[in-house]
Parts: structure tokens; sequence; C-alpha cells
């Protein structure tokens, strides 16, 4: 069985692509030319240059491949630029698309991981409820619309194309980087937050995104969208918190502020990520993002149709995670 991974050379990308080899795929991994292979030196890879801002160029850098599986992963979570989003996330994933249908490539699933910003803040007005899949999305960022924008296009497709949608929630773990900046804060003796209202939050650990994603290339219906997370809630102080006992616990600051602080310090960051041409993870996204109150989602379905089941709570999680981060000295 072969597997194409594109976004291999990314955080989640990397672990799927393990995964694949593990479970003895004839594993290919999408690259860019510029993208690196820190994580991606096993012998048996295949590497395969893919540009997805052209269905024509795809269509023949693809030519001649024969895939069993896709798991399109590939995608910006932030840039300084909005128009990147759509062109990325979305027109990104169309090209393939329209390459894998136009080579009439013997698919037997597409797998495409979207997010659970796709719903943005739809339970601001009832919260501290589950998001359920049949509640109409309101994404508020950039990158939740783009990622809706995409899911909707692919139920466009009609019944010829296989394929099932993943919504993990805040994904984590070894490797992640704008996680690791809450952990670097700590260490540097200041724990950040923001809003004074109870916030309900999940979370997945890498290992269960990547879990979730090959039961998905033989389970589950074609056209179908499962919410992932750990299947347990946490308030907003809860990550923090285990980060800090991680690290032994050393003194800290524990500031919180408002959000108007927020909006101020993300403001400016974007400001600097323009000026400077690099994109910052305090952007105008992130502010809707954090003040968001409630990111509780649904599983079961996943639970049910999958056989999924969450190995890593939050706890465990955090501590494989600072663990790694300590080995390959990041803190």
């Amino acid at each position: 069985m072969t597997i194409l991974i594109t976004g291999a050379s990314g955080f989640i990308g990397s672990f799927i692509v393990e995964e694949a080899l593990r479970q003895g795929f004839e594993t290919w991994a999408a690259v860019r030319g510029s993208s690196s292979r820190e994580y991606l030196q096993d012998h048996r890879i295949h590497f395969i240059e893919l540009d997805f801002s052209s269905e024509e160029r795809l269509t023949e850098q693809l030519r001649g491949h024969d895939f069993d599986y896709i798991v399109h992963a590939a995608g910006v979570t932030k840039s300084i630029h909005a128009d990147d989003f759509f062109k990325v996330n979305y027109q990104g994933t169309v090209n393939l698309v329209h390459a894998i249908l136009k080579l009439r490539m013997p698919l037997k699933r597409f797998i495409y991981l979207s997010s659970l910003s796709v719903f943005g803040a739809i339970r601001e007005q009832r919260p501290y409820q589950e998001i359920e899949e049949t509640d109409t999305p309101r994404p508020n960022t950039l990158y939740g619309k783009s990622k809706l924008k995409t899911e909707q296009f692919l139920d466009s497709i009609g019944n010829d194309f296989n394929y099932i949608v993943l919504r993990p929630t805040g994904v984590y773990g070894p490797r992640e980087k704008d996680y690791f900046l809450m952990a670097k804060s700590i260490k540097g003796h200041v724990d950040f937050s923001v809003g004074y209202k109870r916030q309900d939050i999940t979370f997945v650990y890498v290992d269960d995104v990547v879990q979730a994603v090959f039961l998905a290339l033989d389970r589950g219906m074609s056209g179908r969208k499962y919410f992932l997370s750990d299947g347990n809630v946490y308030q907003s102080s809860t990550f923090s918190d285990y980060i800090h006992e991680e690290l032994g616990r050393p003194w800290w600051l524990r500031v919180k502020a408002p959000l108007w602080v927020l909006k101020v310090v993300t403001f400016a960051g974007e400001y600097i990520g323009r000026a400077t041409g690099r994109s910052t993870a305090l952007n105008h996204d992130k502010y809707n993002i954090l003040k968001q109150r409630n990111w509780r989602c649904n599983i079961e379905p996943a639970c049910d149709e999958l056989g999924y089941h969450p190995h890593f709570n939050l706890r465990q999680g955090v501590r494989h995670t600072v663990a790694w981060y300590k080995e390959n000295g990041w803190l």
C-alpha cells in the first residue's frame, strides 16, 4: 500500500510519516524544496516536491504515481498576508484534488486535516456546551474560514471522491512551536493569560491525531467529519499548571490581563510581523482564538465510527512534550 503525506516536514505531518513507516506503507513525503527534513531522516522515505499553487504543475508532478491513500496535512496556520490562508489552505487543496481527478488516480481515500476552528465562536451565546457536527460553522479567524471553505469544496465534488475530514482541537506535542512559547515563558518565570471569564479548553496530543488519521483510512463513511480531542475539558490555567509541574515548579509570576491588553499585544505583533516580513504567533487570529471562552466538542462519532480512543490526557501529554523539549535543548 502506498501513502502520500503532504506537509510532511511539518509538526503533525512528520509524525504521520513515522507512523506510516511503522505500519509498513510505502511512504511518500510531499515537501517543498526549501522544507526542512530534520524529522524525515529515515532512508525508507520517498520524497516528492509538489507545487500546490498550480494545478497544471501538480498534475505533471503527480503523473505516473498511483497512491492508495493521501493525507493532506499541508497548510498555513499563520501568515502576515491574509490571502495566503486561502491561497494555500483552500486553493492548494482545490488544485491537488483536481489534479488527482484529472489523472484518474485510483485513490482509496483522501484524508483532510481541518480544524475545530471552522466553528469559531458559535457557543458564545450558549456557552460551555459541546460543539456538535450539526451546528452551523461560524469561523472567526482567517485560518478557520479558509479551512471551512476547503471543507465546502470537498463536499461539492460528488460521490466519486472518497474523503474524510478530521477536525482536531488544539494539537500539542514534541516539535510543536506555538505551545512551546508558553513553556519557554514559564521557564522564564512568567505565566501570562487573558480574560477573567471562565474558559473551557480542549486539547489533543499529536499521537492521538495520528491514530485518528490511520483509523480513517479504512473506517468511517466518505464525507464524514470528525472532531478530535482527548475527551476531557480543561480550564485555561491547567495547561500552564502542568508545564510548571514538569519544569520542577520554578518560581513564577502569574499575570492575568483583560482582553483589551491581548488586543493591543496582538495588534502590535501583527504590525511588527508585517514590518519585518515574518509571521508571528501574536496576530489578530490569535486574539480571536484566545478570547474564545468555549472549545468543547463532541468526539463520540469519532469513537463510535472510527474506533478512536485517545491514549493521552493533558497531564500525560505535557509530561512527554516537556521531556522532549528538555532532551532536544529547547528548554
